[in-house]
């Protein structure tokens, strides 16, 4: 049976995942409230997919960066440079150009790390930090001569959103189309109304951003392992010194893929000041660039695993949004302490006893959280997605795997 499923393609495990969570997410809450649907509304769904596109982009612009053999801990910065420059775009020229120039400004942050690490051989980690702190001082600089106020710009405005026609109901060439993932949801059946809720979400008041965000998950994937630029990319974070000999221009590689690591930051804080936020704000990425790297590594360095990483990480500030009594995130402690204790019991059947022992003692004590408070603290869903990080490095280091030369010193000529 277990082949079996090992067999069918990802994608369809991913959806096998997926309906086994929203189930478990529907009884958990329904346990805690009576009210199955509050955990799998379509607004929760709405703002989890918002919440995780920075997310994802940060991830999906360190893995250019890490293919390339270069560590970049400056994704935060480059992701507050893209703030103000999206906003500052985006309000002189328009969303478009927002987009546009939040890219540029995220990928001179890129090129500074890029000089840095790759041409004067600086630590990553020591110029990554150094971009951190950077970038926001140049932010308020920047803020206070053209907007005349350090933290914040006035409103600017965002992409179209719209909804998918036939499923959400959105409009086709001008004519109005059923809803039908709407229609099911109202009948309220437990479990199909849940996935069709959540499904719903996922495709209503869809902004033109996020649709650019998802597109670039299959067009990395293709860009990296399909393509001759994404083989020499990948080559130069796995071993330099034999790209070299082949010809390759280990420098020029690193250069490309660190400053499209900083676009994508950058374009991923244009997307929090135009469309989360609507406007530019100091220290409105609270983050999201850190989170982003440990996307990354939850999603072993592959782009279909950054956007699960990014929509589970996304997840807990979605409930969170649209939970105002305590009681829809009280009830994730449920949900988490029992997806423990199903990995308990999964790593115990496939021999690994250390780390069944350890999942059933971290299930046990999550129960234990739960059934001791009526409500869930307010800065739980903030520190779920580091936590989860965690969990995966202790259970699944083994299978995770960072490019060879990740981090490392590279000096052409050098064996």
């Amino acid at each position: 049976m277990l082949e079996r499923f090992n067999a069918l393609p990802a994608w369809a495990r991913y959806m096998i995942y997926a309906a086994i969570g929203i189930l478990m997410l529907a009884l958990v809450e329904s346990f805690e409230s009576g009210d199955p649907g509050r955990l799998t509304s379509v607004p929760v769904s709405q703002a989890m997919l918002r919440w995780s596109v920075p997310i994802l982009l940060a991830g999906l612009g360190g893995l250019y960066s890490e293919r390339a053999g270069v560590v970049n801990i400056g994704l935060e910065g480059m992701m507050i440079l893209g703030t103000w420059c999206g906003a500052w775009g985006a309000l002189e020229y328009g969303p478009w150009a927002g987009v546009l120039i939040g890219l540029l400004g995220g990928a001179f942050g890129g090129l500074l790390h890029a000089i840095a690490t790759v041409s004067f051989g600086v630590d990553h980690i020591i110029s990554g930090v150094a971009i951190n702190i950077l970038a926001p001082g140049v932010a308020r600089f920047l803020s206070q001569e053209v907007f005349d106020n350090p933290t914040q710009s006035p409103d600017v405005g965002g992409l179209e959103k719209f909804n998918m026609p036939v499923l959400a109901g959105g409009d086709f060439f001008g004519i109005g189309t059923p809803d039908i993932l709407g229609d099911i949801d109202d009948e309220d059946i437990f479990f199909v109304s849940d996935i069709t809720g959540f499904l719903r979400g996922l495709m209503s008041e869809l902004s033109l951003f996020t649709l650019m965000a998802l597109v670039l998950v299959p067009i990395t994937a293709w860009v990296v392992w399909k393509t001759r630029f994404g083989l020499r990319l990948r080559i130069a974070g796995e071993n330099p010194q034999a790209g070299e000999s082949l010809g390759v221009d280990i420098i020029r590689q690193k250069y490309i893929g660190v400053v499209i690591s900083g676009a994508l930051a950058g374009m991923g804080g244009a997307f929090i000041s135009m469309e989360l936020a609507g406007f530019f704000q100091e220290g409105q990425t609270t983050g999201r660039g850190f989170i982003g790297l440990a996307a990354l590594i939850f999603g072993n360095w592959r782009p279909q695993g950054v956007l699960v990483a990014a929509l589970l990480f996304g997840y807990p500030f979605g409930t969170s949004l649209r939970d105002l009594d305590g009681q829809s995130t009280h009830a994730l402690l449920l949900f988490v302490a029992l997806a423990l204790g199903a990995f308990a019991a999964f790593t115990w059947t496939r021999g690994r006893q250390r780390d069944s022992v350890m999942a059933a003692a971290l299930s046990v004590g999550m129960i234990i959280w739960y059934l001791a408070s009526d409500t869930a603290p307010s800065w739980l869903p903030n520190t779920m997605p580091f936590a989860l990080v965690i969990i995966v490095l202790v259970f699944a280091s083994q299978r995770l795997r960072m490019p060879a030369a990740d981090g490392q010193i590279y000096r052409k000529g050098e064996t």
